[in-house]
């Protein structure tokens, strides 16, 4: 009996340390994790450059000229270096302020002749640059450009790639940093189109000096009806008349005699006083004659 006792009391004690040991054991949940953010990418403003249907035919022009009349390949080139320019803020501010700068582009590139055979791939590479932000991948930075197979003799001239009969090249400082300010890249670019618009410097308006206004006297409004007929029967501004006299300006409809109203009696009248002689107006910061 006390041996089936001391044998229960054991089993008991076993199960309680067990379950003891396996409440100790048992793991925690890891705590909820916090929520997911919705983080928003904030898309950066691009520059806008406005263009015209001119700057088009600019960049066109120095495609056409400058990449010996080869391929789009040539040409998405050197118009990549028209925008690298463009974008800088080192150069004019239009495409063909660029491409007309002097000693910077072939001779002539503006005026000479495109042949009619180029003009379909001349719209696909300018209508990439200018309507899709395309540029060429080798030529990276490049603002410059010669024709391939030459040499010169400086240090700076750090070659990316040649395209078109055309070697392009990075000016940069011996310590591989760009010595011109840096373009800005296609996907920070946004060209707009302005109709009918020009891009060129605006000039100073002409000046067009106005004539100097005369001041008149003030009329007489003490005038009465008495006068009325005085005034029908004196000449228009008490002037005598001329050969060729100037037209006047007509300020106040004129009503022929026959027609008119007499005024009620008492009324004032204005009348009108002769104009001054110019000699004796006073003008603005009045000059004074010689001796006196």
């Amino acid at each position: 009996m006390r041996a089936e006792i001391s044998f229960g009391k054991s089993l008991i004690g076993i199960l309680f340390v067990g379950l003891a040991a396996a409440s100790c054991t048992t793991t925690q949940k890891p705590a909820a994790t916090a929520a997911k953010t919705k983080t928003t990418q904030v898309q950066p403003a691009k520059v806008t450059f406005n263009y015209t249907a001119k700057d088009r035919d600019c960049l066109k022009r120095a495609m056409y000229f400058e990449s010996q009349h080869s391929d789009e390949d040539g040409y998405m080139a050197v118009g990549t270096v028209v925008m690298n320019r463009l974008t800088s803020g080192a150069y004019p501010p239009s495409i063909c302020g660029v491409v007309a700068q002097e000693r910077q582009f072939a001779p002539g590139v503006m005026t000479r002749e495109v042949k009619p055979q180029a003009e379909t791939q001349l719209t696909t590479a300018a209508d990439a640059i200018l309507l899709k932000g395309a540029r060429h991948p080798a030529v990276k930075d490049a603002m410059f450009f010669h024709t391939e197979g030459l040499k010169f003799p400086y240090n700076n001239m750090h070659y990316v790639t040649v395209a078109g009969g055309n070697a392009f090249y990075e000016k940069r400082d011996p310590n591989g940093m760009l010595q011109t300010p840096p373009p800005l890249p296609s996907y920070e670019v946004a060209m707009n189109y302005v109709p009918g618009e020009t891009m060129l410097p605006p000039q100073f308006e002409a000046l067009i000096p106005s004539a100097v206004p005369v001041p008149l006297p003030a009329p007489d409004v003490m005038a009465t009806a008495s006068t009325v007929s005085t005034v029908n029967t004196m000449p228009t501004a008490h002037v005598a008349p001329v050969a060729n006299p100037m037209p006047m300006p007509i300020t106040a409809p004129v009503t022929a005699p026959e027609t008119s109203i007499e005024p009620e009696p008492g009324m004032p009248i204005a009348i009108p006083t002769p104009r001054p002689a110019y000699d004796s107006v006073m003008l603005r910061g009045a000059i004074p004659r010689n001796g006196g």
